[in-house]
């Protein structure tokens, strides 16, 4: 078990997954900062591309995403969507080669198997595409049969699964009903389309969930074959998310019973032969995510830990972020609005942060200490910060040496925590980040 120091976790921290964080973007960086990177890039980039609708709104879910139940509001969306990609690929005229394409949510089914297509062929036509992997995450509630086949033709061989938690009382209580014959479909469907990277998404921290029945669904998920698996603790933040006061946050588990679950699940997949990678995602040994972790090849992005080395990540689609070495942009939020500025051929870039040398610098150390467990933070920085550090140091959580400091094993639910001291931005606020486990 890990040690357990509640004042150590008392603190709110972002996850990490850029730098600086979105709580910093404004609206001083926008569309020509896109527009101007775009124009500048070169080498190898990845796509990523947002839906932001689902067939059932989860109470949980802290994602961009509203409900599709007005066709014509989602057949603009896809419009707008495709105008997006017609508009931006061109800007890239050639200079880029697309190694990944992800698409995410909400929920990518929640369009119609052929809308995916229409998009798939829009993106071949507009971007310089070097066989690219694609990957997708889907809802099992709404993955019909005819997804198969289109998943297959495409190519896609990475998927996600929103599986949160196997029980049905738990189902209930967060507002996602979904049988455990429905995702065993899904999972078979998916293997037989040719998906051969399956993660599911599992929850901790739920109301009256104990261990044993996180152990269950872990079990479960085993069982099927799960290639990766990302274990998350639920953040409860309804003053943000309103839809989040449906879940009775009086039967939640305290932070003790959060932590021993999180560190009983980082033992039990450990002992089932996965690898972690990170302090929450879990990988099967022959998994790339498993193996650029083995390797020291982590990195960090709005999609969480990943394989993927490419220094640009570009993101279509409302609320989706585009990440350059020198800059950080995002997308219009608000899907009417972002339908409105394509329909004038704008980008739509409106929010977002430069990135100086020095917000490199501690970037990178705070990328190396939550995907490596170490980072060198040099004299200056390790003078500056040592007393914040002492707490971890004296504790035995961490270690700092020649300007190298290293997180100790059972010092892992604290990275966050300790990446954080690096973080000159940071608003101690528990309406802006969640618990660090």
């Amino acid at each position: 078990m890990w040690p357990y120091h509640p004042d150590l976790l008392a603190r709110p921290v972002p996850r990490y997954t850029s730098y600086p964080t979105a709580a910093e973007f404004s609206a001083e960086v926008g569309s020509d900062a896109l527009d101007e990177a775009l124009r500048q890039t070169v080498g190898e980039v990845s796509l990523y591309i947002h839906i932001p609708f689902c067939e059932q709104i989860c109470w949980y879910c802290g994602c961009n995403t509203a409900a599709n139940n007005k066709r014509q509001r989602l057949a603009s969306y896809l419009d707008a969507l495709t105008r997006e990609i017609a508009i931006v690929g061109p800007r890239l005229d050639g200079r880029i080669k697309v190694k990944r394409i992800a698409f995410g949510g909400g929920s990518p089914n929640a369009i119609t198997p052929t809308d995916f297509v229409r998009l798939v062929d829009a993106i071949t036509v507009h971007f310089s595409l070097d066989n690219p992997v694609w990957s997708i995450e889907l809802d099992p509630r709404t993955l019909t049969q005819d997804w198969g086949a289109v998943l297959g033709a495409v190519g896609v061989t990475r998927a996600s699964l929103g599986v949160q938690t196997f029980e049905p009382m738990l189902q209930e209580a967060i507002g996602r009903v979904q049988p455990s014959e429905m995702i065993e479909r899904a999972t078979t469907m998916l293997r037989k389309a040719g998906v051969t990277s399956l993660n599911f998404d599992l929850m901790y921290g739920l109301p009256n969930q104990d261990w044993d029945m996180v152990k269950s669904s872990l079990e479960r998920t085993i069982q099927l074959g799960a290639d990766r698996i990302a274990l998350f603790g639920y953040a409860h933040v309804p003053h943000m998310l309103p839809r989040q006061r449906r879940i009775d946050g009086s039967v939640l588990p305290g932070q003790d019973e959060r932590f021993a679950m999180a560190a009983q699940g980082y033992g039990f997949l450990y002992g089932a032969g996965y690898v972690p990678v990170g302090f929450d995602h879990f990988a099967r040994p022959g998994d790339a995510l498993a193996q650029a972790a083995i390797a020291g090849r982590l990195h960090r992005n709005f999609q969480g830990f990943t394989e993927d080395p490419a220094p640009v990540l570009i993101g279509l689609g409302a609320s989706a972020i585009s990440c350059f070495p020198d800059r950080i942009v995002q997308n219009e939020k608000n899907a009417g609005r972002y339908r409105m500025l394509l329909s004038q051929d704008r980008l739509t870039g409106v929010v977002g942060v430069m990135r100086d040398d020095e917000d490199r610098k501690r970037g990178k150390i705070i990328e190396g200490l939550l995907c490596r467990g170490y980072a060198q933070i040099g004299g200056e920085i390790a003078g500056q910060l040592r007393e914040g550090l002492m707490p971890f140091i004296e504790r035995g959580l961490a270690t700092l040496e020649g300007g190298r400091l290293t997180i100790a094993q059972g010092g892992l639910p604290y990275a966050r925590t300790i990446a954080a001291l690096f973080d000159p931005y940071r608003q101690d606020s528990a309406r802006r980040f969640s618990s660090a486990v």
